[in-house]
């Protein structure tokens, strides 16, 4: 779910040589190139449309080309939404897929801080997000997921080692 630690666990993961690709980003890329800002309003359409006129693997769509330019053996993909987009991401190799977990209030109280454009700034939008996301089937991808970590107190190191661990035991 948004805010619970994969872009934190990406980021710190960058430092072991592997890429990192982000599906919210390749959302915001598509809001730039359509001259859109990138508020929570616009990004949350634009998503769900893409999906509507694409299918539900539409965002996975958007980083092909990025996958295919990847000189890496691993890449982490940040922010997968669906069992439709693993399909897609499977067409280019294995995908294990690794859930974060964390308190509602952990999540909103980091998403707050973070300060991205798009992130809730009120409980209401908070809960309107998780909506959002739980209708595009990420619910599924986390019940589905190879391994999960519980980021409930965990510190930002504890966090990436867990993470880099799990990787580690995949490869």
């Amino acid at each position: 779910m948004p805010g619970a630690g994969k872009s934190t666990i990406a980021e710190g993961l960058k430092s072991k040589g592997y890429d990192i690709i982000n599906m919210g980003n390749a959302v915001r890329k598509e809001a730039k190139k359509r001259n859109l800002e990138s508020t929570r309003s616009n990004l949350g359409k634009l998503m769900l449309e893409l999906r509507e006129k694409n299918g539900p693997g539409a965002i996975a769509e958007l980083i092909k080309s990025e996958i295919e330019l990847s000189t890496s053996n691993i890449i982490l993909i940040d922010g997968v939404r669906s069992n439709d987009e693993i399909q897609v991401l499977r067409k280019f190799g294995i995908v294990k897929l690794l859930a974060i977990h964390a308190s509602t209030d952990k999540r909103f109280d980091f998403l707050q801080k973070r300060g991205r454009s798009d992130d809730p700034q009120t409980k209401k939008h908070f809960e309107e997000r998780d909506s959002r996301e739980l209708g595009v089937g990420i619910s599924n991808s986390i019940a589905l997921s190879d391994y999960a970590i519980s980021n409930i107190d965990l510190t930002k190191d504890e966090l990436i080692d867990s993470a880099f661990k799990i990787i580690q035991s995949w490869t």
